[in-house]
């Protein structure tokens, strides 16, 4: 008795599935761009909402990245988070708005609150003319013609606190909470569309492993509640 395998036809499929493989990894790195964008948008929703949640249970240590009144609040926040996106990675960076609203007992808004309270840079608090200083001391209301320095203008617990509510979210939260409760780190960590498409792949090679690759990485969903 004599069998002939079709070792031919194997080898192909084979060297197929190879070059599907290594296609696949082609569309993931042509569509990281697109991701990461995807990601950089959902950390900075995220970012933004933990910081407002921070701050309303602790408004005493950020009440100053905040309007007047506004402690918490989404049209209150007085910091903006940015990003940049490349095919290395991404660059989140936060800078502070001006204030626009007044304190009550005050004429103008206070130039530079976030800044001045999160680096606690004195305040020097001068009359204008012969007019006194008048402001509220603990309940007290007091007149004074002397120049005035704030050490600790937005109180003693506000300095360095939005770096470090920041800093928390990136290195703690981001890693432990945000990748897996948008369902992120199930997705990258299951390529359920590499298997569905393996058959595809034995037959088209690379540019079925690309397409696939590529749809796979940009349909990577950052979901933020």
């Amino acid at each position: 008795m004599n069998v002939t395998l079709n070792t031919q036809l194997f080898k192909k499929q084979m060297d197929n599935i190879v070059d599907y493989s290594f296609g696949f990894l082609d569309g993931i790195d042509d569509g990281k761009t697109i991701f990461f964008n995807n990601l950089a948008k959902g950390t900075i929703e995220a970012l933004k909402l933990y910081i407002d949640a921070m701050a309303r249970s602790n408004p005493q240590s950020l009440h100053h990245v905040y309007e007047w009144y506004k402690v918490g609040r989404m049209d209150g926040r007085l910091f903006d988070v940015n990003y940049t996106v490349s095919k290395l990675g991404i660059i989140i960076e936060s800078n502070f708005r001006q204030s626009k609203s007044v304190q009550n007992g005050s004429k103008e808004p206070f130039y530079n609150k976030a800044k001045i309270m999160e680096n606690r840079t004195p305040v020097v608090i001068r009359p204008k003319g012969d007019n006194p200083l008048v402001f509220d001391d603990n309940g007290v209301t007091v007149y004074t013609k002397k120049t005035i320095v704030n050490q600790f203008p937005g109180g003693r617990d506000v300095e360095g606190q939005y770096e470090k509510t920041f800093n928390d979210f990136m290195m703690r939260y981001f890693t432990q909470s945000f990748l897996t409760s948008t369902g992120l780190y199930e997705y990258l960590s299951n390529p359920e569309i590499y298997k569905k498409n393996i058959k595809s792949g034995s037959k088209g090679g690379r540019s079925v492993g690309k397409s696939t690759g590529f749809k796979w990485i940009v349909n990577a969903k950052v979901e933020v509640e």
